[in-house]
């Protein structure tokens, strides 16, 4: 490995917003957005960022922050546990600073109003002590901005959703977008890849380039593993026998779900005791990509059932296990 060269996927990220790749609308929006805010002199609008897991709304707010060249606070919705949390957050951020409150959906109600109470007011006000004759004290906030990521956009307080400026929706990528982003990352790290295994890695990522980013990390381990600097077909396949994904980057659990519902259709109950798995985790986890996919259908009475596309790739996996 020569001295120049990472062995980390995450060593390199994105740092400017023409360095981004797919998501047009939301690079649109935002590229507005930043020329408005540096016409005006003013900061970055608040905005709320919804779309799946891994489709790069942390790596966009990170990237506003640094186009705005503001010091970036970043703090996960589920880690507020306390008022004390969310002020000490609030009070430090000075003007034009960007917040960024990742999977803010998780944050407790009582915490989403006294967020928008603050923006609003731009001040955050403390209780007494408690003593005989104390007052609540009334301490001001920076004019920073405020960005929401969500999975979960209705799970947040209207109030809130209705103060963020900006609505970015994201949506999960297609394979031209991904192998792009994989060949951007890869040349970044300075990884020797054939050219025809780029655009395999990203077939398997169900249109996510955290997916996409992990599999290519996964090949990068095998190929130093024996030894080599190139990452090869083989170096694929082998990452992805050691993580059990096939072709379309469905595992085993996945598998097991097809196989199930090809037998007849099947009621969620069933499919989710037959996988030992809760109801919700299956139909919230499991499920999104094999119905996306075409691979499962749900009929009128809500049964899950196997489409022709799912039998095929069935005939595939069996025909691949001979």
């Amino acid at each position: 490995m020569s001295e120049n060269e990472s062995s980390e996927i995450s060593d390199v990220a994105p740092s400017s917003i023409r360095h981004l790749i797919g998501q047009k609308g939301v690079i649109d929006q935002v590229a507005v957005a930043l020329d408005a805010s540096f016409a005006d002199n003013r900061k970055f609008d608040h905005s709320l960022l919804v779309g799946p897991p891994g489709v790069g709304k942390s790596a966009l707010a990170a990237v506003i922050a640094a186009e705005m060249a503001a010091d970036f606070h970043e703090v996960l919705g589920q880690s507020i546990k306390q008022p004390s949390d969310l002020n000490a957050l609030l009070l430090g951020a000075k003007d034009k600073d960007v917040v960024h409150l990742d999977e803010c959906h998780e944050l407790a109600k009582p915490y989403q109003t006294a967020l928008y109470r603050a923006i609003d007011k731009r001040e955050i006000v403390l209780s007494g002590s408690g003593k005989p004759g104390s007052t609540p004290q009334s301490i001001p906030l920076g004019d920073f901005t405020l960005l929401l990521s969500t999975t979960d956009e209705y799970n947040l307080l209207q109030p809130l959703r209705d103060r963020m400026r900006l609505l970015l929706r994201f949506d999960f990528y297609s394979n031209q977008d991904l192998t792009t982003v994989l060949l951007q990352r890869s040349r970044a790290l300075r990884w020797e890849v054939e050219g025809q295994v780029l655009p395999l890695v990203a077939q398997r990522a169900r249109g996510t380039p955290r997916l996409a980013l992990r599999l290519l990390q996964s090949c990068r381990r095998v190929c130093r593993a024996v030894g080599e600097s190139t990452i090869t077909g083989e170096h694929l396949e082998r990452a992805c026998a050691l993580e059990q994904i096939d072709d379309l980057g469905l595992g085993p659990v996945e598998q097991r779900y097809l196989k199930i519902v090809a037998s007849g259709a099947s009621r969620l109950n069933v499919v989710a005791s037959m996988l030992g798995l809760p109801g919700k985790t299956v139909s919230e986890v499991v499920e999104p990509f094999l119905i996306r996919a075409g691979l499962v259908a749900k009929d009128d009475q809500g049964r899950r059932q196997i489409t022709s596309e799912g039998r095929g790739h069935l005939l595939t996996l069996r025909r691949d296990s001979v």
